[in-house]
Parts: structure tokens; sequence; C-alpha cells
């Protein structure tokens, strides 16, 4: 028997990729698995390590790019009620790994809980923005966390205080771990006060980032003391076009898709772009996007 037949309600086989992802771009998945609760995600960990199996996890999207070929190996989505719940109890919140962190900012933020207003703007769950340490010029997540709940690939969980999760510039300590929950350490405060931020940054992200096209958000990280999309600007590399990928004309850090896109087309650019950079400013850019592709893996680590 199959291992995947003992998960037959929570794994689907040959599943694509591109429209689960902004960019709507790349292969499909050999397993999709879907775990109704942690119990089930610990099963399915086990079996897939037993298989020698990669696993990578799907949140909202919005920060990755599936090459062509796809993914030959487990991709877990946490889109169930045992991973999209909250639980409130004052300004200390419990979230799920899958939540939708722009709703659940909104919400937070407009019933006067201040600490999330600087994820406006900002696509992803609640895992994911842990993982990264989702944020911008006006905050990230990590300084709300208090504590977080992940699985180790050999099914343990382990809970980690703040201080262990070693939070930087779009980082933790998170690798090789899969993000279950996390508490959040947040403010009262006075509604309209923060509702009032929270919209002011809503309204300035839409209206400097092209955030209705096929993309995945800022692509670079910032070099220190530099802002990656004004570097690129600098370099002349607006509107400069790879196949069916192009830097956009509004926001030099993002790259948007068209219709008849491949995901070798952004990723051909992506090197473009990092080749006149260094070229013209001798810095390298380092992508701020997960990138799920063999090929460039391998050249990563050449």
């Amino acid at each position: 028997m199959n291992w995947w037949s003992e998960f037959a309600n929570s794994i689907e086989l040959d599943v694509s990729l591109g429209p689960k992802t902004w960019f709507r771009l790349g292969g499909r998945a050999r397993f999709l698995c879907q775990p109704r609760d942690v119990s089930e995600l610990q099963a399915m960990v086990v079996r897939a390590r037993d298989e020698q199996l990669p696993i990578r996890v799907l949140g909202a999207g919005a920060n990755v790019l599936v090459g062509d070929r796809g993914f030959q190996g487990v991709v877990v989505v946490l889109n169930q009620p045992a991973f999209t719940s909250v639980e409130w109890d004052g300004a200390s919140v419990w979230a799920g790994a899958g939540v939708e962190l722009m709703p659940f900012s909104r919400k937070c933020s407009y019933e006067g809980l201040s600490g999330l207003e600087c994820m406006a703007g900002i696509p992803a769950t609640v895992g994911g923005a842990v993982c990264m340490n989702a944020g911008g010029r006006f905050g990230d997540f990590g300084r709300v966390v208090r504590e977080v709940d992940a699985m180790r690939l050999d099914g343990d969980v382990v809970r980690r205080s703040a201080p262990e999760m070693a939070f930087g510039y779009r980082k933790s300590s998170i690798k090789d771990e899969i993000v279950i929950g996390v508490r959040l350490c947040l403010e009262k405060c006075e509604p309209s006060k923060s509702r009032a931020e929270f919209d002011r940054i809503f309204s300035y992200k839409t209206a400097s980032q092209p955030m209705a096209d096929k993309s995945a958000g800022c692509i670079f990280k910032n070099p220190e003391g530099e802002s990656a999309g004004a570097l690129i600007d600098r370099a002349g590399l607006k509107g400069v076009r790879r196949g069916g990928a192009s830097v956009s004309e509004r926001h030099a850090n993002f790259i948007v898709a068209d219709a008849n896109a491949r995901a070798a087309d952004v990723i051909q650019l992506i090197g473009h772009v990092q080749d006149c950079v260094r070229q013209k400013f001798g810095t390298d850019l380092e992508t701020e996007i997960d990138i799920w592709d063999e090929e460039q893996s391998k050249r990563k680590s050449s």
C-alpha cells in the first residue's frame, strides 16, 4: 500500500501550484497535504521523512515563486480549522499558522489592539509572517511575538520564546520546522487610533506598489543602509523585460508577470537585475522571495 493511502482524505496527488501563488506561475506538486489537525500533520511529516521526501509549507503564496518543473515532494497547506483559529485573551492573542494575516491584522487594529498596523498591505499567513519576520518600513511581525509552536520534521512539537526566534531583517530561527501557531502580545488602545494607522499604511502601500499585478511583493532585500528599489531604478532597469516578466514601472523592487510568463522568465530577470546592480554599484542583491527551483538552488550552492 502506498504511504499516502493512509491520508486519503487529506492528500492530493499531482496538483498545480501556480494558481495557489500570487505569481500564478510554476509547475505541480507531487503531493499536496492539507492535514486536519496537529496529529495528522505529525503522522504525515513522519511518513514523508521515512519516504525521504522533501517537505515545504505553502501559506498565502504571496512570497513564493514555484519553478516550472514544480516540486517533487510534499507541500503542506495549513488551511483547516485546527490551524486557522484565533483565541482572544485581552491583549494576548493566539493565532494559528494558517490565519490570513491581512484580515487578522485589520480586525486587531479596528478593535483597538495595537501592534499589527504595520502588517497592512502584506499578504501572508501568520505562519509565513513568523518564518520570514514579515514587515517593511513601518515595522515587522517579530516585535509582537511572545512565543511560537513549531513542529520539527521528526514530528516533535517545540515551543520557542521570542528571544529563541532570533528575529532579524526578513528572517527568524525557523528553518526545517513547520509553524503551528503563535502567541502575540498586543497593546490596548483607542480603536480610532489603531484603525487610522492601519488605514494610513494600507493607503500608502496601494498608492506606491503594484498590488493588483501578478507579482510576489518585493523581490530583493534592502542592502544595509540602501534601498533595493532605488538601486534598481538608478541602474535604469524599470521596464526591463525577460520573456513574460518585467521590472515594474511603478516600484522597481517588484517583478510583474504577464499572462504568457513562465517562472523561468522571472528567475532569468532576477539574475539580470542582480548582475546589473552588482556591476554598476558593487552591491549584491539578495532575494527576499522564496524560490522553489532545483536549478536555482544548485547555482546558489555551487
